[in-house]
């Protein structure tokens, strides 16, 4: 969380809008560790990271989603599920993420 705070206060500062996605399980092997933090502002920009890149971009996708309708979502991304294979999560394990609208 350290690596993005400075992003957050600047986003802030300019009036974004701003969603947070934090590894909050890995169940066997995973790329991060809970706890593992990214932030996406309302205009696609990125800090942090919750994947070292595996499932980067589907993270983003799900964070400006989150962005646009205001609810909070858990997403899991594992090794046998199509959509994070096609991802490119192939450490074996699987990954949640808890994606949210970060409230000022």
């Amino acid at each position: 969380m350290k690596e993005v705070i400075a992003d957050i206060d600047r986003w802030q500062a300019a009036g974004r809008r701003v969603a947070i996605a934090r590894v909050i399980g890995v169940e066997g092997s995973g790329p991060r560790d809970a706890g593992a933090t990214m932030v996406v502002s309302e205009d696609g920009e990125v800090a942090g990271s919750v994947s070292g890149g595996c499932v980067e971009g589907a993270v983003v996708a799900e964070a400006l989603a989150v962005l646009e309708s205001g609810t909070p979502k858990v997403c899991t991304f594992g090794y046998s599920d199509d959509a994070a294979f096609a991802v490119g999560l192939t450490c074996g394990g699987t990954v949640h993420v808890l994606v949210e609208p970060l409230d000022w």
